[in-house]
């Protein structure tokens, strides 16, 4: 497990070595490259929030390039004028982890066909939770289906709305793409399993730990995207001229060994679609 502390040191010796042949070789070719991330740190966990990081950043100057990603839409957060030409310092990478509750709710659906309510654990201060909501209850109406909003911005809250889970007899829920929510990851997933209820989330360490399935970005891919970028702006490209990318990789994760312990089972069909099945 990475502390911060651990953290702090990667990045910093990852920024300040260089190999000496290439220094000796190319002295005016060398650059400063800074990281900037949110970080939320909990006994065992440590996420990245990237959105308050790009919007800090864009606050700061409108000279020194910036290559983002962020999990909403950037036109909406001020970093960019347009996706498909930025027209400023900025661009980068929607990875579009808070559009995706809609796609979520469907396969969640498709596991719990005749389930009458499925609950939505989110949190309200999270800037997209609106459109979040939205989107899920568009959804929801689409095929009939009933779901009760389940908001947790605390740790107290987080706890009663599991119980609320229980006490209502919620047969299935999605825990919506938020950083908070993110950090308390490894509670949720023993949560959803002391209530036996079962679960989608939005990264696949989701799954690994323990939670039923996830649906979401392939994150190593979008940083290689992101790799790219920052590539091109230090040969010479400017942010404004390259348009905001999305991701072209989206995982479907899907737990054996957590859907026994629920007694949930998985059609066939299902589980075709599986990218990954944890046995």
């Amino acid at each position: 497990m990475i502390r911060r502390r651990q953290l702090i040191a990667m990045l910093g010796g990852a920024a300040a070595w260089r190999p000496l042949a290439v220094r000796a070789q190319q002295p005016d070719r060398l650059r400063q490259l800074g990281v900037l991330m949110g970080l939320a740190e909990t006994d065992q966990v440590l996420t990245a929030a990237t959105d308050p990081a790009a919007t800090a950043a864009k606050a700061a100057t409108q000279t020194i390039p910036i290559i983002f990603v962020v999990g909403s839409d950037p036109v909406k957060l001020g970093l960019v004028a347009r996706v498909n030409r930025p027209g400023g310092n900025a661009t980068g990478i929607n990875i579009l982890t808070s559009t995706l509750e809609a796609k979520r709710l469907g396969l969640l659906h498709d596991l719990v066909p005749q389930a009458p309510l499925i609950g939505v654990l989110m949190n309200p201060n999270y800037g997209p939770a609106e459109n979040q909501v939205r989107d899920i209850q568009e959804a929801a109406r689409a095929i009939g289906l009933r779901i009760e909003v389940l908001r947790s911005s605390t740790d107290l809250e987080l706890a009663s709305a599991f119980e609320t889970i229980e006490q209502q007899h919620i047969a299935a829920i999605i825990v919506a793409a938020d950083p908070f929510i993110d950090t308390r990851r490894d509670r949720i997933v023993a949560f959803a399993a002391r209530v036996g209820v079962p679960a989608m989330y939005q990264f696949r360490e989701h799954a690994f730990a323990g939670g039923l399935m996830s649906y979401g970005v392939d994150i190593a891919d979008v940083y290689r995207q992101f790799g790219v970028y920052v590539g091109r702006v230090l040969n010479g490209a400017k942010p404004a001229d390259l348009p905001v990318m999305q991701p072209i990789k989206f995982e479907f994760v899907i737990n054996l060994k957590t859907a026994k312990a629920l007694g949930v089972k998985f059609s066939a069909d299902l589980l075709s679609l599986a990218d990954e099945v944890i046995e």
